[in-house]
């Protein structure tokens, strides 16, 4: 009896004890790098946001000079918000091109990291993989695929256009949910957090109306609808 009740009290207070006590030096090493890595990212690209709007406007000098208003008399309908979801896709291209320095360095640091958790090591890896991908996107050519559609009398978006926005849009980058790694954070990680926390904040803030005035502006220039 005393034996089984041994193990009942052991498995009680095992389930009351913090998350903490459970946490390996492994899962406490690999989330102090991860929060670190993910503050520098933040900030480079805080830090880069004057130098994407100036990369912005020299696209939409040089579509002005290539291809102004190419999209003239194009409808409003399905294919051509396909064409619109390019646009945007190449602010994407832009804006994380931009930071293809800080993102390298931050799946450098995350890249190797290791949780006894498999879903925090599978959301990890895939945060990373995902920022590596959108820092390759690759420009394209919006100029030769709305002459394509407009010369097919803008019935039918671009097969360029559709596997563009295919695959930018299969892109999902989602950063850990901090609550999965609470368990695992030093004391001074929780400052790091609001920290980075607060830029988060600031730079989706920026983004939905720099990038939205970035977006109507290139239309604009292409002659093309929302």
């Amino acid at each position: 009896m005393r034996g089984r009740l041994t193990i009942m009290i052991a498995a009680v207070a095992l389930g009351l004890a913090p998350a903490t006590a459970l946490a390996t030096s492994q899962d406490v090493a690999s989330t102090h790098t991860y929060i670190l890595a993910n503050f520098a990212l933040q900030r480079a690209t805080e830090a880069r946001v004057k130098a994407v709007e100036a990369d912005v406007a020299s696209l939409n000098q040089r579509l002005g000079q290539e291809c102004p208003n190419v999209g003239a008399g194009s409808p409003q309908d399905e294919e051509a918000q396909q064409v619109s979801h390019e646009v945007a896709g190449m602010l994407w291209s832009i804006a994380y091109g931009a930071d293809a320095g800080p993102i390298h360095a931050f799946v450098q640091a995350v890249k190797p990291l290791r949780w006894s958790s498999r879903r925090i090591t599978r959301l990890a890896q895939s945060y990373a993989t995902s920022l590596q991908e959108l820092a390759a996107l690759a420009l394209p050519n919006i100029c030769a695929d709305v002459r394509t559609w407009s010369a097919g009398g803008f019935r039918t978006a671009p097969p360029a256009t559709i596997s563009f926005d295919q695959y930018a849009e299969s892109i999902e980058a989602h950063a850990i949910p901090v609550r999965l790694l609470a368990p695992y954070e030093r004391p001074a990680d929780r400052g790091v957090i609001a920290r980075t926390r607060h830029l988060e904040y600031e730079l989706e803030g920026s983004e939905i109306s720099a990038g939205f005035n970035d977006w109507e502006l290139l239309l604009d220039t292409l002659g093309l609808h929302e």
